[in-house]
Protein backbone atom coordinates (compact mmCIF):
# COMPACT_ATOMS: atom_id res chain seq x y z
CA UNK A 1 0.00 0.00 0.00
CA UNK A 2 1.13 3.63 -0.91
CA UNK A 3 1.66 6.34 1.70
CA UNK A 4 -2.06 7.58 2.25
CA UNK A 5 -3.28 10.82 1.85
CA UNK A 6 -5.62 12.31 4.49
CA UNK A 7 -7.12 15.68 5.14
CA UNK A 8 -8.57 17.13 7.66
CA UNK A 9 -11.01 20.03 7.63
CA UNK A 10 -12.00 22.32 10.41
CA UNK A 11 -13.82 25.48 10.45
CA UNK A 12 -13.72 26.73 14.05
CA UNK A 13 -11.77 26.95 17.25
CA UNK A 14 -13.17 23.51 18.71
CA UNK A 15 -12.82 21.16 15.14
CA UNK A 16 -9.26 22.91 15.09
CA UNK A 17 -8.21 21.80 17.87
CA UNK A 18 -9.61 18.13 17.33
CA UNK A 19 -7.75 18.09 14.29
CA UNK A 20 -4.68 19.11 16.08
CA UNK A 21 -4.86 15.66 18.25
CA UNK A 22 -6.34 13.34 15.28
CA UNK A 23 -3.37 14.87 13.10
CA UNK A 24 -0.72 13.97 15.98
CA UNK A 25 -2.33 10.68 16.19
CA UNK A 26 -2.10 9.30 12.67
CA UNK A 27 1.71 10.26 12.38
CA UNK A 28 2.15 8.54 15.49
CA UNK A 29 0.81 5.44 14.25
CA UNK A 30 1.56 5.35 11.35
CA UNK A 31 5.53 6.54 12.46
CA UNK A 32 4.90 9.60 9.42
CA UNK A 33 4.18 7.16 7.02
CA UNK A 34 0.95 9.01 5.90
CA UNK A 35 0.76 12.55 3.84
CA UNK A 36 -1.79 14.84 6.23
CA UNK A 37 -2.84 18.62 4.43
CA UNK A 38 -5.90 20.29 5.34
CA UNK A 39 -8.19 23.22 6.09
CA UNK A 40 -8.32 24.75 9.79
CA UNK A 41 -6.53 27.04 12.09
CA UNK A 42 -3.61 27.84 14.05
CA UNK A 43 -4.18 24.60 16.57
CA UNK A 44 -3.73 22.36 12.54
CA UNK A 45 -1.22 24.31 11.86
CA UNK A 46 0.96 23.62 14.98
CA UNK A 47 0.35 19.99 14.47
CA UNK A 48 1.56 20.18 11.05
CA UNK A 49 -0.83 21.14 8.44
CA UNK A 50 -0.65 23.93 7.23
CA UNK A 51 -4.11 25.37 6.58
CA UNK A 52 -4.31 26.06 2.54
CA UNK A 53 -7.74 28.69 2.95
CA UNK A 54 -8.66 30.44 5.67
CA UNK A 55 -11.27 29.97 7.78
CA UNK A 56 -11.99 33.15 9.65
CA UNK A 57 -15.47 34.28 9.69
CA UNK A 58 -16.56 30.62 9.11
CA UNK A 59 -17.46 30.42 12.94
CA UNK A 60 -21.16 30.63 12.54
CA UNK A 61 -24.16 29.95 14.78
CA UNK A 62 -27.95 30.50 14.10
CA UNK A 63 -30.09 31.13 10.79
CA UNK A 64 -29.43 34.92 10.50
CA UNK A 65 -26.06 35.12 11.03
CA UNK A 66 -26.08 32.20 8.90
CA UNK A 67 -28.25 34.35 6.33
CA UNK A 68 -25.99 37.29 6.81
CA UNK A 69 -22.28 35.27 6.10
CA UNK A 70 -24.41 33.22 3.13
CA UNK A 71 -22.45 34.63 0.50
CA UNK A 72 -18.82 34.05 2.15
CA UNK A 73 -20.10 30.65 3.28
CA UNK A 74 -20.60 29.71 -0.33
CA UNK A 75 -17.20 31.11 -1.74
CA UNK A 76 -15.53 29.21 0.77
CA UNK A 77 -17.25 25.98 0.57
CA UNK A 78 -16.46 26.30 -2.85
CA UNK A 79 -12.60 26.95 -2.27
CA UNK A 80 -12.43 24.03 -0.12
CA UNK A 81 -14.31 21.37 -2.66
CA UNK A 82 -11.61 22.87 -5.57
CA UNK A 83 -8.28 22.30 -2.62
CA UNK A 84 -9.76 18.62 -1.75
CA UNK A 85 -10.49 17.59 -5.84
CA UNK A 86 -6.82 18.99 -6.64
CA UNK A 87 -5.27 17.58 -3.40
CA UNK A 88 -6.56 14.23 -4.24
CA UNK A 89 -6.50 12.49 -1.38
CA UNK A 90 -7.71 8.84 -0.43
CA UNK A 91 -9.94 10.61 2.50
CA UNK A 92 -11.53 13.61 3.72
CA UNK A 93 -12.37 13.80 7.49
CA UNK A 94 -14.56 16.62 7.83
CA UNK A 95 -14.54 17.60 11.99
CA UNK A 96 -17.66 19.16 13.31
CA UNK A 97 -19.12 22.67 11.64
CA UNK A 98 -22.36 20.84 10.16
CA UNK A 99 -23.43 23.07 7.98
CA UNK A 100 -19.75 23.83 6.18
CA UNK A 101 -19.04 20.35 6.33
CA UNK A 102 -22.14 18.90 4.97
CA UNK A 103 -21.58 21.18 1.77
CA UNK A 104 -18.33 20.65 1.31
CA UNK A 105 -19.23 17.12 1.55
CA UNK A 106 -21.58 16.93 -0.71
CA UNK A 107 -19.49 18.95 -3.35
CA UNK A 108 -16.44 16.61 -3.22
CA UNK A 109 -18.76 13.57 -3.82
CA UNK A 110 -20.13 15.04 -6.66
CA UNK A 111 -17.56 15.20 -8.38
CA UNK A 112 -15.16 12.59 -7.20
CA UNK A 113 -17.02 9.87 -5.17
CA UNK A 114 -14.47 7.64 -4.93
CA UNK A 115 -13.08 9.90 -2.17
CA UNK A 116 -13.70 8.38 1.45
CA UNK A 117 -15.87 10.93 3.93
CA UNK A 118 -15.66 10.52 7.04
CA UNK A 119 -17.60 12.62 9.68
CA UNK A 120 -15.66 13.57 12.80
CA UNK A 121 -18.35 14.46 15.48
CA UNK A 122 -21.85 14.07 14.33
CA UNK A 123 -24.87 17.11 14.84
CA UNK A 124 -26.69 16.48 17.95
CA UNK A 125 -29.52 14.95 16.51
CA UNK A 126 -30.44 13.73 19.71
CA UNK A 127 -31.34 17.22 20.85
CA UNK A 128 -32.77 18.99 17.30
CA UNK A 129 -33.62 18.07 13.66
CA UNK A 130 -33.50 14.43 13.27
CA UNK A 131 -33.63 14.25 9.87
CA UNK A 132 -30.05 15.48 9.66
CA UNK A 133 -29.26 11.73 10.66
CA UNK A 134 -30.57 11.15 7.47
CA UNK A 135 -29.02 13.07 5.37
CA UNK A 136 -25.59 12.53 6.83
CA UNK A 137 -26.03 8.41 5.85
CA UNK A 138 -26.53 9.76 2.12
CA UNK A 139 -24.12 11.84 2.36
CA UNK A 140 -20.77 10.37 4.19
CA UNK A 141 -19.35 6.68 4.35
CA UNK A 142 -18.68 6.68 8.03
CA UNK A 143 -18.89 8.97 11.57
CA UNK A 144 -16.81 8.89 14.41
CA UNK A 145 -18.79 10.09 17.67
CA UNK A 146 -17.11 11.45 20.34
CA UNK A 147 -20.95 10.81 22.37
CA UNK A 148 -21.21 7.30 23.70
CA UNK A 149 -25.24 7.32 22.97
CA UNK A 150 -24.78 8.90 19.17
CA UNK A 151 -24.95 5.51 17.32
CA UNK A 152 -28.64 4.56 17.75
CA UNK A 153 -29.95 7.71 16.30
CA UNK A 154 -27.54 6.93 13.11
CA UNK A 155 -27.02 3.27 12.47
CA UNK A 156 -30.84 2.78 11.45
CA UNK A 157 -29.92 4.55 7.39
CA UNK A 158 -27.13 2.48 7.54
CA UNK A 159 -24.57 4.60 8.49
CA UNK A 160 -21.63 2.85 10.24
CA UNK A 161 -20.69 4.89 13.44
CA UNK A 162 -17.57 4.13 15.56
CA UNK A 163 -17.93 5.70 19.09
CA UNK A 164 -14.26 6.87 20.14
CA UNK A 165 -14.57 8.74 23.08
CA UNK A 166 -14.35 12.61 23.90
CA UNK A 167 -11.01 14.37 23.05
CA UNK A 168 -11.77 17.49 24.80
CA UNK A 169 -11.79 15.89 28.05
CA UNK A 170 -8.36 14.14 27.76
CA UNK A 171 -7.14 17.73 26.25
CA UNK A 172 -7.38 20.02 29.90
CA UNK A 173 -4.52 19.10 31.91
CA UNK A 174 -4.61 19.42 35.57
CA UNK A 175 -4.28 22.99 36.53
CA UNK A 176 -2.39 24.68 39.58
CA UNK A 177 -4.65 26.67 41.00
CA UNK A 178 -2.69 27.83 44.25
CA UNK A 179 -0.06 29.12 41.59
CA UNK A 180 -3.12 30.44 39.76
CA UNK A 181 -3.96 32.57 42.94
CA UNK A 182 -0.67 33.67 43.67
CA UNK A 183 0.18 35.33 39.86
CA UNK A 184 -3.14 37.46 40.25
CA UNK A 185 -3.23 38.11 43.49
CA UNK A 186 -5.86 36.32 44.63
CA UNK A 187 -6.05 35.35 47.94
CA UNK A 188 -6.29 31.68 49.67
CA UNK A 189 -10.15 32.86 50.98
CA UNK A 190 -10.99 35.13 48.37
CA UNK A 191 -13.75 33.41 46.21
CA UNK A 192 -13.30 32.86 42.28
CA UNK A 193 -16.70 33.29 39.81
CA UNK A 194 -14.77 32.33 36.25
CA UNK A 195 -16.98 33.48 33.47
CA UNK A 196 -16.91 32.52 30.07
CA UNK A 197 -18.99 34.81 27.45
CA UNK A 198 -18.69 32.27 24.44
CA UNK A 199 -16.77 30.81 22.03
CA UNK A 200 -18.22 32.41 18.92
CA UNK A 201 -18.66 36.32 18.29
CA UNK A 202 -22.24 36.06 18.20
CA UNK A 203 -22.55 34.38 21.40
CA UNK A 204 -20.54 37.11 23.08
CA UNK A 205 -22.62 39.52 21.13
CA UNK A 206 -25.70 37.90 22.66
CA UNK A 207 -24.81 36.94 26.38
CA UNK A 208 -22.57 39.61 27.76
CA UNK A 209 -24.91 41.75 28.47
CA UNK A 210 -27.10 39.59 30.73
CA UNK A 211 -23.62 38.13 31.94
CA UNK A 212 -22.58 41.66 32.75
CA UNK A 213 -25.68 42.46 34.80
CA UNK A 214 -25.62 39.28 36.51
CA UNK A 215 -22.02 40.60 37.58
CA UNK A 216 -22.72 43.45 38.75
CA UNK A 217 -25.44 42.24 40.95
CA UNK A 218 -22.99 39.62 42.16
CA UNK A 219 -20.51 42.25 42.77
CA UNK A 220 -22.90 44.40 45.17
CA UNK A 221 -23.64 41.56 47.20
CA UNK A 222 -20.20 40.12 46.99
CA UNK A 223 -17.64 43.10 46.57
CA UNK A 224 -14.46 40.71 47.05
CA UNK A 225 -15.74 38.35 44.69
CA UNK A 226 -12.82 37.92 42.33
CA UNK A 227 -14.18 37.25 38.80
CA UNK A 228 -11.71 35.64 36.04
CA UNK A 229 -12.38 35.59 32.11
CA UNK A 230 -10.51 33.55 30.60
CA UNK A 231 -10.62 34.26 26.83
CA UNK A 232 -9.60 31.64 23.38
CA UNK A 233 -7.64 33.71 21.25
CA UNK A 234 -10.25 33.63 17.95
CA UNK A 235 -12.39 35.97 19.87
CA UNK A 236 -10.14 37.38 22.26
CA UNK A 237 -10.81 40.98 20.15
CA UNK A 238 -14.40 40.46 20.64
CA UNK A 239 -13.94 40.14 24.36
CA UNK A 240 -12.12 42.85 24.73
CA UNK A 241 -14.77 45.38 23.13
CA UNK A 242 -17.27 44.19 25.42
CA UNK A 243 -15.03 44.22 28.88
CA UNK A 244 -14.55 48.08 27.80
CA UNK A 245 -18.08 48.55 27.28
CA UNK A 246 -19.37 47.05 30.52
CA UNK A 247 -18.12 48.51 34.22
CA UNK A 248 -19.11 45.42 36.02
CA UNK A 249 -16.11 43.16 33.47
CA UNK A 250 -13.65 46.08 34.42
CA UNK A 251 -12.44 44.48 36.95
CA UNK A 252 -11.96 41.16 35.62
CA UNK A 253 -9.05 39.64 35.34
CA UNK A 254 -8.57 38.67 31.54
CA UNK A 255 -6.25 35.44 30.95
CA UNK A 256 -5.46 33.09 27.91
CA UNK A 257 -6.17 30.13 26.85
CA UNK A 258 -2.61 28.99 28.40
CA UNK A 259 -4.17 29.69 31.77
CA UNK A 260 -7.04 27.87 31.56
CA UNK A 261 -7.02 24.84 33.66
CA UNK A 262 -4.91 26.78 36.03
CA UNK A 263 -7.96 29.29 36.58
CA UNK A 264 -10.46 26.27 36.45
CA UNK A 265 -8.13 24.99 39.29
CA UNK A 266 -8.75 27.86 40.86
CA UNK A 267 -12.04 28.42 40.81
CA UNK A 268 -15.11 28.04 43.24
CA UNK A 269 -17.58 28.06 40.63
CA UNK A 270 -18.04 29.14 36.87
CA UNK A 271 -20.80 31.01 35.12
CA UNK A 272 -20.85 29.77 31.31
CA UNK A 273 -22.55 30.19 27.83
CA UNK A 274 -23.52 26.90 27.11
CA UNK A 275 -20.95 24.86 25.12
CA UNK A 276 -17.39 22.22 25.31
CA UNK A 277 -16.15 24.43 27.69
CA UNK A 278 -19.31 23.88 30.46
CA UNK A 279 -18.35 19.80 30.15
CA UNK A 280 -14.65 21.39 30.55
CA UNK A 281 -15.78 22.85 33.52
CA UNK A 282 -17.27 19.60 34.65
CA UNK A 283 -14.23 17.96 34.21
CA UNK A 284 -12.58 19.73 36.41
CA UNK A 285 -15.19 19.40 38.96
CA UNK A 286 -15.81 22.92 38.89
CA UNK A 287 -19.85 23.91 39.95
CA UNK A 288 -21.03 25.63 36.89
CA UNK A 289 -24.20 27.94 36.40
CA UNK A 290 -25.01 27.67 32.62
CA UNK A 291 -27.19 29.75 30.10
CA UNK A 292 -27.84 30.18 26.52
CA UNK A 293 -29.62 33.02 24.49
CA UNK A 294 -30.33 32.22 20.81
CA UNK A 295 -31.50 35.50 17.95
CA UNK A 296 -35.00 36.15 18.79
CA UNK A 297 -36.17 35.35 15.03
CA UNK A 298 -33.90 32.16 15.44
CA UNK A 299 -35.48 30.87 18.64
CA UNK A 300 -38.72 31.75 16.89
CA UNK A 301 -38.09 29.18 14.22
CA UNK A 302 -37.29 26.70 16.33
CA UNK A 303 -40.14 26.92 18.52
CA UNK A 304 -42.30 27.00 15.75
CA UNK A 305 -41.28 24.59 14.03
CA UNK A 306 -40.61 22.21 17.14
CA UNK A 307 -36.92 21.79 16.50
CA UNK A 308 -35.27 21.58 19.83
CA UNK A 309 -36.80 18.53 21.14
CA UNK A 310 -34.31 17.74 24.31
CA UNK A 311 -34.97 19.05 28.29
CA UNK A 312 -31.72 19.98 28.72
CA UNK A 313 -28.86 21.72 26.96
CA UNK A 314 -25.96 21.16 28.46
CA UNK A 315 -24.26 17.59 27.35
CA UNK A 316 -23.36 16.68 31.26
CA UNK A 317 -27.51 16.97 32.04
CA UNK A 318 -27.95 14.91 28.84
CA UNK A 319 -25.68 12.37 29.97
CA UNK A 320 -27.57 12.48 33.37
CA UNK A 321 -30.99 13.11 31.80
CA UNK A 322 -30.87 15.19 34.86
CA UNK A 323 -30.25 18.58 35.94
CA UNK A 324 -27.36 18.48 37.56
CA UNK A 325 -25.89 21.72 36.01
CA UNK A 326 -28.09 24.75 36.61
CA UNK A 327 -30.03 25.93 32.69
CA UNK A 328 -30.81 29.55 32.11
CA UNK A 329 -32.07 29.79 28.42
CA UNK A 330 -33.52 32.67 26.74
CA UNK A 331 -36.29 33.84 28.54
CA UNK A 332 -34.35 32.65 31.97
CA UNK A 333 -31.30 34.32 30.28
CA UNK A 334 -31.36 37.83 32.34
CA UNK A 335 -28.78 39.39 34.79
CA UNK A 336 -31.40 38.92 37.82
CA UNK A 337 -31.81 35.22 37.35
CA UNK A 338 -28.47 34.37 36.88
CA UNK A 339 -27.04 36.02 39.51
CA UNK A 340 -30.02 34.34 41.92
CA UNK A 341 -28.13 31.22 40.16
CA UNK A 342 -25.07 31.98 41.09
CA UNK A 343 -25.40 33.51 44.38
CA UNK A 344 -27.45 30.33 45.47
CA UNK A 345 -24.22 28.31 44.93
CA UNK A 346 -21.60 30.45 46.38
CA UNK A 347 -23.89 30.37 49.52
CA UNK A 348 -23.76 26.28 49.47
CA UNK A 349 -19.98 24.87 50.11
CA UNK A 350 -21.67 21.19 50.85
CA UNK A 351 -23.86 21.81 47.67
CA UNK A 352 -20.77 22.87 45.30
CA UNK A 353 -19.06 20.29 46.96
CA UNK A 354 -21.40 17.60 45.69
CA UNK A 355 -21.69 19.16 42.33
CA UNK A 356 -17.90 18.87 41.97
CA UNK A 357 -18.47 14.89 42.44
CA UNK A 358 -21.22 14.14 40.33
CA UNK A 359 -19.40 16.15 37.92
CA UNK A 360 -16.32 14.61 37.66
CA UNK A 361 -18.09 11.19 37.92
CA UNK A 362 -20.31 12.12 34.88
CA UNK A 363 -17.54 13.38 32.67
CA UNK A 364 -14.86 10.37 33.65
CA UNK A 365 -17.95 8.47 31.81
CA UNK A 366 -18.33 10.31 28.53
CA UNK A 367 -14.70 10.19 28.35
CA UNK A 368 -15.00 6.39 27.06
CA UNK A 369 -12.02 4.68 27.75
CA UNK A 370 -9.45 7.02 26.97
CA UNK A 371 -7.05 7.89 23.82
CA UNK A 372 -9.80 9.01 21.88
CA UNK A 373 -7.58 10.44 18.74
CA UNK A 374 -5.96 7.69 18.76
CA UNK A 375 -9.38 5.58 18.29
CA UNK A 376 -10.39 7.90 15.78
CA UNK A 377 -7.25 7.74 14.08
CA UNK A 378 -7.25 3.68 14.06
CA UNK A 379 -10.72 3.79 12.64
CA UNK A 380 -9.71 6.52 9.46
CA UNK A 381 -6.75 4.28 8.89
CA UNK A 382 -9.22 0.78 9.07
CA UNK A 383 -11.07 2.57 6.68
CA UNK A 384 -8.27 2.84 3.76
CA UNK A 385 -8.61 0.65 0.82
CA UNK A 386 -5.48 -2.12 1.42
CA UNK A 387 -5.20 -1.89 -2.56
CA UNK A 388 -4.03 1.59 -2.60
Amino acid sequence: MSQPHIYLVAAERSGDLLGADLARALVGLTGGDVTLSGIGGSAMAEAGIASQMSIDGLNILGWIDGLKAYKRVKQSVAEAVERILAARPDTVVLIDSWGFTLRVARGVRAVDPSIRLVKYVGPQVFATRPGRAAVLADTVDELLTILSFDAPFYTPHGLPVTFVGNPTLERLPSGDGAAFRARHGIGDADQVLVVLLGSRPSEIRRMTPPFADALRRLLDQYPGLRVVLPVADPVAGDVDAVIAAHDSLASAIRVGEDEKADAFAAADQALACSGTVVTELATAGVPTVTSYKLGWITWAIARAFNLIRTRHISLVNIAADERVIPELVQLNCTGSRLADAVDGLLRDPAGRKAMSVRLRSITATLRGDGQASIRAAEAVLAGLDPRD
